[in-house]
């Protein structure tokens, strides 16, 4: 990936972002994609806040150290321009980011972000179909059992008709 990591001499810092209000739905990728302008080489921190919570989600320098917190380890994907990348989303993930680039000199410039997570409902969609699928199933049993029933109906009245009736009298036919 080209850095967009744009470091002068003079200047004071900056950051831009395409996009600072995301949706994303549960279990895709989302990358908070940010352009930093400073003089020097930035110390870049991303933050999640959401309610009370407020959690430390990594620090890195481009070129240098990562640090990355446990909690976000195995989900976090950080980029020498500042972006991050957050994979395999929860709802609690749902919030606030922040991004906090730090100069040498002390100065720094914060962004936000706003994350929103839907879930979809995959589960309950799959539940239903089961459920149409059952019933289904259970309207066709029972439509063979009357077909069936109806048939063994008609042969056991076949059946008495022909065991009610004389077989060997001899009808007589009268005359009109």
């Amino acid at each position: 990936m080209r850095s967009l990591l744009h470091c002068s001499r003079t200047g004071a810092i900056s950051i831009w972002s395409p996009q600072q209000s995301l949706t994303r739905p549960v279990q895709q990728d989302v990358l908070f994609s940010v352009d930093i302008s400073c003089v020097g080489i930035p110390t870049i921190q991303w933050t999640f806040m959401s309610g009370r919570v407020s959690r430390d989600i990594g620090a890195w320098q481009p070129g240098g150290f990562t640090n990355v917190s446990e909690d976000y380890m195995d989900r976090v994907h950080t980029y020498t321009n500042g972006s991050m990348g957050l994979s395999d989303l929860r709802i609690q993930d749902a919030g606030f980011y922040v991004i906090t680039a730090t100069e040498l000199s002390g100065s720094s410039k914060d962004e936000g972000f706003v994350l929103k997570v839907e879930e979809v409902l995959y589960e309950d969609l799959q539940y239903l179909a089961v459920f149409a699928v059952g019933l289904v199933s259970l309207a066709g049993f029972l439509m063979v059992s009357m077909w069936l029933m109806d048939k063994a109906y008609c042969r056991i009245k076949a059946w008495r008709q022909r065991r009610q009736m004389p077989e060997n009298d001899v009808t007589d036919l009268q005359p009109l």
